[in-house]
């Protein structure tokens, strides 16, 4: 199984398996080394009690007749004995071995000794594993037929007693720590149920809500590490409720806004049934066609907006004033009929802004014929791109009759219109303008405009650098 799938495992689980896991590794761990401890502790305890029997022995050692004499201490060599479950064995002699007193086959260690520092070695011996205790110092003089002043004491015990109580002292040791181990493992699998109970209440939290509910889910009990991924879904659940509070808006306006458009065409139609002269009935049809011609264009920037509000923004790298000159080149032929001077102002560089290209040529065409809709004929309108600290500016200008000032702070609700507004109109327009503005993190001003003293729409846009320069961008939620 692939190391990726263990995350599709219960989180509950998993934790519990691991933690288990780094238990019974650490519980091997510890068992190796109260093992090795615990034997390093028993040698070392039984080598001191032979060194011991070596010290007794030496100071017994008695070389006052010429010759090599000692005396034994039988009592304690007979509980030495008892305690190693075993003879005891040794030997005193001289280095070259001319002169020596006890078990003459005793293995001398083959590295030589230093004086005074006890040596110890496990050999096979009579048959069985014995522990050696060699221990050399200076006579005063030699002895017997030996020249050599070093005499050599050995003491030799079986390994049989230290094995049993080595064997009894790690049972006891591993024991303990399995029970800890295992004590370990019902906190560890406690302590993991008791951190994952705030995820159980979430999910039944979740499970609970009526499906209708798009509430924000409290985070005031989720574990830190946890909050991240609430709060991102708290965000989600933000943005479906604004995306379905969009939906029924715009199905709240097309019921409203499109019943009367729809019962005054009926009304035209069945006009035109009952007439019976032709220029009745070519009046009814004008009519009929101006009332078409008005619900198109009034259905065209209700999906509009619908559309400004919740598509994908799938931005790019634009020159605002290359936008500008596009856009604006379009609308000559129709200012030219009205009688109206269309004016352009760019600056000579580009101005780069990050936007959806459609989206924005659609906001300055809904200002453009605004400002056409309204500005009467010999009139003027100036399309201008700007740069400012931070950001970059497309303004529309007109000498129309403007929005009184009272009117200003409502003028970008949707189907709002003016007190001093003239003939037919959605009251779309502005809305459209100010939510593109909104989903590219700008902003739409309204103002009188200051030389031609009708309305003045200003977009403000962040600045971007050029596509060239720009990491790829995925398209926003």
């Amino acid at each position: 199984m692939k190391l990726s799938a263990l995350h599709r495992v219960s989180l509950r689980r998993m934790l519990i398996a691991l933690l288990l896991a780094g238990v019974m590794i650490g519980s091997l761990v510890q068992v190796w080394l109260t093992w090795h401890t615990a034997r390093s502790a028993v040698n070392a305890a039984f080598d001191r009690s032979l060194f011991g029997a070596v010290k007794a022995i030496d100071a017994n050692v008695s070389t006052e007749s010429g010759g090599l004499a000692v005396e034994l201490p039988y009592v304690l060599f007979e509980f030495f004995e008892l305690t190693a479950n075993g003879p005891v064995y040794y030997r005193v002699a001289t280095q070259d071995g001319l002169v020596e007193i006890g078990s003459p086959d005793l293995p001398v260690p083959a590295q030589p000794l230093r004086e005074r520092q006890p040596h110890f070695e496990t050999v096979e011996y009579a048959g069985q594993q014995m522990r050696i205790a060699s221990y050399q110092r200076l006579l005063a003089q030699p002895m017997g037929s030996s020249t050599d002043t070093r005499l050599v004491i050995q003491v030799a015990e079986p390994f049989a007693s230290r094995d049993q109580f080595s064997r009894r002292f790690i049972l006891g040791a591993v024991a303990r720590d399995a029970l800890l181990a295992a004590l370990a493992a019902a906190v560890a699998a406690a302590a993991v149920a008791w951190a994952l109970r705030p995820l159980r209440q979430l999910r039944q939290e979740v499970a609970a809500r009526a499906p209708d509910d798009l509430s924000p889910m409290d985070t005031s009990r989720v574990p830190q590490d946890v909050l991240p991924l609430v709060e991102a879904m708290n965000q989600h659940i933000f943005r479906q409720r604004e995306l379905l509070d969009s939906q029924r808006r715009f199905v709240d306006d097309a019921s409203h806004q499109l019943r009367t458009p729809l019962s005054t065409l009926l009304t035209q139609v069945s006009f035109a049934q009952r007439a019976t002269d032709l220029p009745s009935v070519q009046a009814a049809l004008a009519a009929l066609r101006e009332q078409l011609r008005h619900t198109i264009r009034q259905t065209n920037q209700m999906l509009a907006l619908a559309r400004a509000d919740t598509c994908d923004l799938a931005s790019e790298s634009v020159d605002l004033a290359e936008l500008a000159r596009e856009v604006t080149r379009r609308w000559w032929p129709q200012a030219r009929a009205q009688h109206i001077d269309l004016g352009l102002e760019t600056p000579e560089q580009a101005v780069w802004v990050r936007v959806q290209r459609e989206l924005l040529e659609e906001a300055l065409a809904n200002l453009l014929d605004n400002a056409l809709r309204y500005t009467p004929a010999q009139g003027r309108i100036t399309v201008k791109v700007a740069l400012e600290p931070g950001c970059a500016c497309l303004s529309v200008s007109d000498s129309g009759p403007g929005i009184p000032p009272h009117d200003l702070p409502q003028a970008m609700q949707r189907f709002f219109r003016a007190s001093n507004s003239q003939g037919a109109g959605s009251g779309l327009g502005l809305a459209i303008v100010a939510s593109i503005a909104r989903r590219h993190q700008g902003s739409l001003a309204l103002r009188q405009a200051p030389n031609e003293g009708g309305l003045w729409a200003q977009m403000q846009l962040p600045r971007a650098a050029p596509e060239s320069t720009l990491p790829p961008e995925d398209p926003a939620p």
